[in-house]
């Protein structure tokens, strides 16, 4: 982000920065990057995670959400906000674009494309579009329970 991660050695600077989408280095196989964009795995392991400490302590513990803003939530609510935040992925705007289709306005305008929905291998961390491979239904279907829950108020 604002401030990477900087090692000075040997005369050399190495640097470890938040980058959104796509790996800006060849390390670990070229595309490969877990420091910022949005995977679903992880995010759905969270919200679970967040989900049983929030039965445990109930309303007695609450934690800043969105970091930075001053409002407290419980881990209930930080789990729906989380969860809310990535069933909108997938979710239309006013003009019928999803923001995981990026910029591409077949999937908002062309009949034949508008309803179909994208399960791409990870997200932008800034914009939401997809990333990755365009057909990963396996682990970004972990979206269904996220809305589900949402939806019934869990």
């Amino acid at each position: 982000a604002e401030q990477p991660f900087v090692l000075k050695a040997d005369g050399s600077e190495h640097r470890v920065e938040y980058v959104p989408g796509e790996s800006t280095t060849g390390l670990f196989g070229g595309n490969s990057n877990w420091r910022g964009p949005i995977w679903f795995p992880i995010n759905f392991l969270i919200v679970e995670a967040l989900e049983r400490y929030a039965h445990f302590y109930g309303d007695s513990l609450t934690v800043e959400c969105p970091t930075g803003s001053g409002n407290r939530m419980t881990l209930h609510e930080v789990s729906r906000e989380l969860s809310r935040r990535l069933a909108s992925l997938f979710v239309p705007d006013a003009s019928g674009a999803r923001p995981c289709h990026g910029a591409d306005r077949r999937f908002a305008d062309d009949p034949h494309w508008k309803e179909l929905c994208l399960f791409h291998e990870y997200f932008h961390g800034d914009d939401g579009r997809g990333l990755g491979a365009s057909h990963q239904t396996g682990w970004t279907a972990t979206v269904a329970p996220l809305i589900e829950g949402w939806a019934k108020g869990r």
